[in-house]
């Protein structure tokens, strides 16, 4: 079977690192616009993973043994351009990148609403918990920097992102130094807590086999909730066996706690993974929910420029 892949052959790096093979979907392949190979990889980042084996993909487009990343380009039609532009972050659990429905059917949908988005291939953990957010915080400061170019206004700027995705929006929005936070989170089905309502193959893949109780209680998202945290959209679904809901329930009330804008739907059905899914039963109200969301915080922005 005739494989649609555009396969990008890294040369060794310098220090005389023996060559990968990195993997990276076409613009006809993604939808997207624009492709940036290489943002970075392991010998150029601040950190690396680890990881020394090729890169694969398999036929449901889930990428592992990711140690370069790369960034998919969805630019919004300037005729019906909000202003707004999101950072896409696909879920997999930390052991893989899912990025056909989490990333590249979810960004399209927001380039067709007139908010552009980049869907970001970021680098797996591996032990290594600083990698993928310093990933998905460099994409922020390239999106900021970049998207004025194409119309996107650098303070309406957010984070969308799907279970283990849903997570590293999460971490982006909560430990981000202030000035650097995204604008506004949409949350799906996130993993949030290391606690007994855990995914614990996220935290396994992110802390290592070694880690501790503490470590735990530290990298749960709902304990790094600030007042600066920003104003977030959550969408569950009630029968979710992979990621329980009240992970995402207390992502909720700790933001609730400290005044912050949120709203919060969970659906009767869908169980797990069904972000970017036309099928799913709930996709068109998760849709409006996101759509909604986008002009409130859209037209909270406007409102607080007026008022300066």
């Amino acid at each position: 079977m005739k494989r649609l892949l555009t396969i990008i052959i890294a040369l060794a790096w310098i220090f005389g690192a023996s060559a990968q093979t990195t993997v990276t979907l076409s613009k006809e392949e993604s939808g997207a616009d624009k492709i940036v190979a290489n943002l970075w990889n392991n010998s150029t980042a601040p950190h690396s993973n680890g990881i020394t084996a090729d890169e694969t993909i398999n036929e449901k487009w889930e990428l592992f043994n990711t140690s370069q990343t790369d960034l998919y380009i969805y630019k919004a039609d300037p005729a019906k351009a909000t202003g707004q532009a999101v950072v896409v972050v696909p879920g997999g659990g930390y052991r893989k990148v899912c990025i056909k429905y989490d990333g590249f059917a979810v960004a399209r949908y927001l380039r067709s609403i007139g908010v552009s988005a980049i869907v970001v291939k970021y680098r797996l953990p591996n032990s290594h918990r600083e990698v993928p957010l310093e990933d998905v915080q460099e994409t922020m400061r390239y999106l900021r920097t970049e998207g004025v170019k194409w119309g996107v206004d650098p303070a309406q700027v957010g984070i969308l992102g799907s279970s283990a995705g849903g997570y590293l929006a999460a971490h982006a929005s909560t430990v981000t130094p202030d000035e650097e936070k995204p604008a506004f989170s949409i949350l799906i089905y996130p993993v949030i807590t290391g606690e007994w309502a855990s995914h614990r193959g996220t935290f396994a893949n992110m802390l290592g086999k070694h880690r501790t109780n503490a470590e735990h209680q530290y990298y749960s998202l709902e304990n790094r909730v600030t007042p600066t945290t920003p104003p977030t959209l959550l969408l569950l679904a009630d029968d979710d066996l992979s990621v329980p809901t009240v992970s995402g329930i207390r992502y909720y009330k700790a933001l609730k706690y400290y005044g912050i804008p949120a709203s919060l739907h969970i659906f009767p059905s869908g169980g797990h993974g069904w972000a970017g899914h036309d099928e799913y039963r709930y996709a068109e109200p998760s849709k409006q929910a996101i759509k909604d969301w986008l002009e409130i915080q859209r037209n909270n922005a406007t409102l607080k420029q007026r008022t300066k």
